[in-house]
């Protein structure tokens, strides 16, 4: 299956670090080798770059993570094709506007018998139950809130509980952002750990790579990075628990439907 990667953070942070441990997996230390992407939130505007081949050895993947662009708001995936074809329209992540913001989203997982998900007027470009996923979980929301909501959270709320319809089809482990917030929902493998003062060094499992983040950062800086596995072997990240969403905003989880904060620790030990 595939691997997903999201930032959300109070000042604008690259993610050269996470993203470097994370390319390595799309074809080198990992299977995921049939395309990989990321989208960075700027304002209201987004960047996006995709490419269908290995990210291990893209020569995009390599501006990526030598660019330090800098957002509050990431999402990225690397693949392993098992709906659609190996090319660039099925390619994660996919964007699409709603209410006048550009919304992300990626997939880990496989669906099966979803043929009755009715998308509205949000078609998929590709042949992705992923994609189909994501138009099917806009065209709910913009049926049931014709006009922007005001209650952000119970929005987000709503998703879960169309997440819940979703998993009931297979693995369903998602990332989505409106630029503000990101939300994580969980059937099986997810993790994330927020960075706050007192920073110290990480240090990746797929690269021979250790920041210092107290060197990089200043003493207010709150940063929660999502994957679908630990990206470094001497922290300690938090597992999500199946049927579970976190809301983040501006790196703090503001929202989610269990003790969040509470008994889902999980410590890789330290790879000598």
């Amino acid at each position: 299956m595939c691997e997903l990667l999201g930032m959300s953070a109070n000042v604008p942070t690259d993610i050269c670090f996470s993203f470097a441990g994370l390319m390595q997996r799309g074809g080198k230390t990992g299977p995921h080798s049939d395309g990989w992407g990321i989208t960075f939130y700027e304002g209201k505007g987004f960047r996006t770059f995709k490419d269908p081949n290995p990210s291990y050895n893209s020569k995009i993947a390599e501006l990526v993570q030598n660019y330090p662009i800098k957002s509050c708001a990431v999402i990225s995936h690397i693949r392993q094709a098992n709906r659609g074809g190996v090319n660039l329209e099925n390619t994660h992540p996919f964007t699409r506007e709603l209410w006048g913001k550009y919304w992300t989203f990626a997939h880990n997982g496989q669906l099966s018998d979803y043929d009755s998900l009715q998308t509205g007027r949000f078609r998929p470009v590709g042949k992705t139950d992923s994609e189909l996923s994501f138009c099917w979980i806009l065209n709910k929301l913009e049926s049931k809130y014709p006009e922007p909501p005001q209650d952000i959270v119970e929005m987000f709320q709503y998703i879960a509980v169309c997440c819940d319809e979703l998993k009931e089809f297979g693995i369903f482990n998602m990332l989505l952002s409106d630029g503000d917030y990101v939300m994580t929902y969980c059937t099986n493998h997810l993790y994330w750990i927020t960075r706050r003062a007192p920073f110290g060094k990480a240090s990746l499992i797929d690269e021979d790579m250790t920041v210092n983040f107290q060197e990089e950062t200043t003493p207010n800086d709150v940063v929660t990075v999502v994957a679908t596995q630990p990206l470094t072997d001497n922290e300690t990240w938090n597992r999500m628990k199946p049927g579970e969403y976190n809301l983040f905003h501006f790196g703090e989880v503001i929202s989610c439907n269990t003790e969040c904060l509470v008994d889902v620790e999980f410590a890789l030990p330290k790879i000598k």
